[in-house]
């Protein structure tokens, strides 16, 4: 079965699936999202209205809605806010006009990224000290003991450590 591809917007690219249509277990299945989410992306305005079958009124998802679906898991993943995964969708409608906008958007959460991927580094490092130390504890060196705690310590004094920045 062919994957669906996608533009800038989140549109589907023409692909043997274009015709088929999911329901919302498939859909959910497809983009690892759950079935409230996707109703709930609809709800919040980032969905446009999903076709319903005609005697069910069961939601059906095109393969359109499965690539901007794609688009919000990936962007979600982020942590983009809601917000601005709506105007990252309201900019890319307008295509190379709004390039600048997305651009800027996209860095703004790039940025974000590197500083949440700096954070978790910080957090990895004092883990393993913990680990060094209760691992020198098990085996009674005291010696190797205080190194990983002075460790541990260090990165706790940082302020990006602080409890608020905490996993």
């Amino acid at each position: 079965m062919a994957t669906t591809t996608e533009s800038a917007t989140g549109k589907a690219v023409a692909s043997p699936e274009a015709d088929m249509l999911l329901t919302v277990q498939q859909t959910a299945e497809r983009t690892g999202l759950t079935e409230h989410t996707l109703r709930y992306y609809e709800r919040a305005g980032l969905l446009e209205p999903v076709r319903r079958h005609d005697s069910s009124r069961h939601r059906r998802y095109s393969a359109a809605d499965l690539a901007r679906i794609q688009t919000l898991a990936c962007l979600r993943a982020t942590a983009m806010p809601l917000d601005q995964m709506r105007r990252y969708f309201e900019l890319a409608e307008k295509g190379a006009t709004a390039a600048p906008e997305l651009v800027a958007l996209l860095e703004a959460q790039q940025v974000a990224l590197q500083e949440r991927l700096e954070q978790l580094r910080r957090h990895a490092t004092y883990v393993k000290h913990k680990i060094a130390y209760w691992r020198a504890i098990e085996v009674h060196d005291d010696h190797a003991a205080d190194i990983a705690r002075t460790l541990a310590g260090q990165i706790l004094a940082d302020p990006q450590c602080a409890p608020d920045n905490a996993i």
